[in-house]
């Protein structure tokens, strides 16, 4: 039981909430983080598996045409895909138990702090319905506990998996990875931190809505004052959709054009016979294990800081009850 829990379970005990997220999780999780890590390691070991088997029977299909060769590297490569998937399934399950972990274990904060949840609500100086949004935003910031450490070492692990066994490959084709990533650390990054500022004000814009809608007197100006508030958060919302699908519009974009690069290079090097056809196959095949996993990075970092200044205004609402805010 962790230290956040065992505090649910005993009413009355002040709670103090470490200041960032991954402080949280480190609070609150720490050991499984240690066994999410290495079942991580484990999927993304095998990730470049089965590219190899790929090269070997694409090659020997065109070359020797040992059919029980192909065979025999046909069911390896099947077997390896059940392994990895079979790992996936693992991790996944244990991940959603220690998120849901740790958003029990938020409910269970609140539940502690209810005595000066109450007072605060009596004072006015929060409404009911700030209190429940309080408690809904709780879910996000759980969840991401179980994919805060293991999720950059998986795709992380993976990206650098497959970029090394295609520069043992083939280090001329490999270096088309940089045509796929360098624009997008440069646009990513930035298209992020847009996004992030919209999503700080939304909360607090949001709390201030649920604020005016819970008041007990509401007047033409609270009316006018509440529509131009609704209406902020739409453009909020609207401003980070059209970031986050444009952002992944770029990163699509990149791929395809890595892609082409590889055809068309791979292509003429193999009819040049510098290459083998089955050595072009697996760098395209590489490139499409690239996208996934970079995508997955990018969503992890994207929730990491919106998530971030989540659980930073809840730390502040819970460690504010204490007096210590």
């Amino acid at each position: 039981m962790t230290a956040v829990e065992s505090l649910g379970k005993a009413p009355g005990v002040a709670v103090r909430l470490p200041r960032t997220i991954m402080g949280y999780v480190l609070q609150q999780s720490g050991l499984h983080q240690v066994a999410l890590a290495l079942l991580s390691i484990a999927v993304f070991a095998l990730s470049a598996v089965p590219l190899e088997l790929q090269r070997r029977i694409v090659n020997d299909a065109i070359g020797s045409g040992a059919v029980r060769t192909i065979f025999l590297l046909a069911l390896a490569y099947a077997g390896v895909a059940i392994l990895e998937q079979s790992l996936k399934l693992a991790l996944n399950v244990y991940r959603a138990w220690v998120s849901e972990t740790a958003v029990r274990a938020f409910r269970r904060t609140l539940h502690v702090q209810r005595d000066a949840l109450a007072a605060r609500r009596r004072s006015a100086d929060m409404t009911g319905v700030e209190i429940a949004m309080i408690v809904d935003e709780a879910q996000p910031i759980g969840g991401f506990v179980g994919i805060s450490i293991s999720e950059p070492l998986l795709q992380g692990g993976i990206l650098a998996s497959v970029i090394g066994y295609m520069i043992y490959l083939e280090p001329w084709m490999a270096a088309l990875c940089p045509l796929f990533f360098l624009p997008q650390l440069v646009f990513v990054p930035l298209m992020q931190w847009a996004i992030n500022r919209r999503a700080e004000a939304r909360i607090r814009t949001m709390r201030e809505v649920s604020s005016g809608i819970a008041g007990a007197v509401v007047d033409e100006l609270d009316v006018v004052t509440e529509g131009r508030r609704i209406d902020q958060v739409f453009a909020l919302n609207m401003g980070i959709y059209k970031f986050k699908y444009s952002m992944n519009l770029a990163m699509n974009l990149m791929y395809y054009f890595s892609v082409a690069a590889a055809l068309g290079v791979g292509g003429w090097f193999a009819v040049e016979g510098r290459i083998e056809v089955g050595t072009v196959v697996a760098i395209v095949s590489g490139l499409g294990k690239l996208n996934d996993p970079w995508g997955d990075f990018v969503n992890w970092a994207r929730e990491f800081s919106v998530v971030g200044v989540k659980y930073r205004l809840f730390a502040d609402v819970v460690n504010s009850m204490n007096g210590r805010g």
